[in-house]
């Protein structure tokens, strides 16, 4: 991950499970679908045992895992590119999404 020169990397971060509820929470830009936006931003900005209870919190709440992105791709399609991205793939897969 490249920070900006103004941006710090903040390290011990803690994430509880109302932290995690937050990010179920927002407004997709124009033209991404909310499902997609959400997943995707709790993907950037989480480690995997993060992500997992997000995931489990997203649906809860009956969210679709395999919501497309702009490009038509689901999250799970998408980070399978990533180098660093097995664990979350291996939730994703686990939680029934489809790539």
């Amino acid at each position: 991950m490249s920070l900006k020169k103004d941006k710090q990397k903040v390290l011990g971060e803690t994430f509880d499970e109302e932290r995690i509820a937050g990010f179920l929470i927002g407004e997709a830009p124009e033209g991404v679908e909310r499902d997609f936006h959400l997943l995707e931003r709790a993907y950037r900005s989480m480690k995997a045992e993060n992500f997992e209870t997000f995931v489990r919190l997203f649906q809860a709440q009956k969210l679709d895992l395999d919501s497309p992105g702009p490009d038509g791709k689901t999250l799970l399609a998408r980070i399978q590119e990533h180098r660093q991205s097995e664990d979350y793939a291996g939730i994703l897969k686990a939680a029934g999404a489809k790539s």
